[in-house]
């Protein structure tokens, strides 16, 4: 596994303002890296001092960004996520996602929410906000089906799949 300098920030293109279409590239960075699953990676694309809500949890820092992933994808098996552009705005992006996900016991989910981003001049993110609803399914309710890892350019969105 490569290591990453978490007390180093680096630029993180696209930079704000944000068009659509960089707005999108954003997300599906975030997507990309999420489903490939490196927490210390993934904590790069944040601010040193990034602060984030993610459902009753409040963390700030990277450190604490890498000890949350690591826990998260402990209990997340098989987590598969896809993501989509819900509004943008000069250095603010909001999110619609969608992953899926089973326990230790087998039992799956489909986990919906929404984040709020707030991006500095480097293109880093220093706030994020998640709201986040589990809800149990059943293995043949799956809709994300593609290998471990990033999701194929060809798979459909959350929209095209009615979600």
């Amino acid at each position: 596994m490569l290591n990453f300098d978490l007390t180093v920030e680096d630029i993180r293109e696209p930079l704000p303002s944000f068009s659509k279409e960089q707005a999108e590239q954003k997300i599906r960075m975030a997507e990309d890296a999420w489903n490939m699953q490196n927490p210390e990676k993934i904590s790069t694309a944040y601010s040193l001092d990034s602060q984030w809500r993610n459902r009753d949890v409040f963390l700030k820092g990277r450190a604490e960004i890498v000890s949350f992933l690591t826990a998260k994808w402990q209990k997340e098996n098989q987590y598969r996520l896809i993501k989509e552009l819900w509004a943008y705005s000069d250095d603010h992006i909001a999110v619609r996602f969608t992953y899926e996900w089973h326990d230790d016991q087998g039992q799956w989910y489909r986990s919906y929410g929404n984040e709020n981003w707030a991006f500095n001049e480097r293109g880093l993110m220093q706030a994020r906000h998640a709201s986040i609803n589990d809800v149990a399914i059943s293995e043949d309710e799956r809709l994300f089906h593609w290998p471990l890892g990033r999701r194929p350019d060809d798979h459909q969105g959350l929209t095209e799949l009615g979600l």
